[in-house]
């Protein structure tokens, strides 16, 4: 049996929490993709893709930051 790693509830909560958050602001998500090798969860977002964000196996999440700007 091949075993699928999956992110975790708290992995599930936060990207909701975090996608109806940009839903309210009228921000599109271009990008969403679950990394199971690194096990966390990665958004593009905003309207001109300027929105970063990671999202860890314990739920918490951060801005990623764009070091050329």
């Amino acid at each position: 049996m091949i075993s699928a790693s999956l992110p975790t509830d708290k992995q599930k909560d936060t990207v909701i929490f975090i996608c109806q958050i940009l839903s309210n602001l009228l921000q599109p998500v271009w990008m969403f993709r679950y990394d199971s090798l690194h096990k966390y969860i990665f958004l593009i977002a905003g309207r001109e893709e300027s929105l970063e964000i990671t999202i860890f196996e314990n739920g918490s999440w951060e801005f990623n930051q764009d070091d050329e700007a």
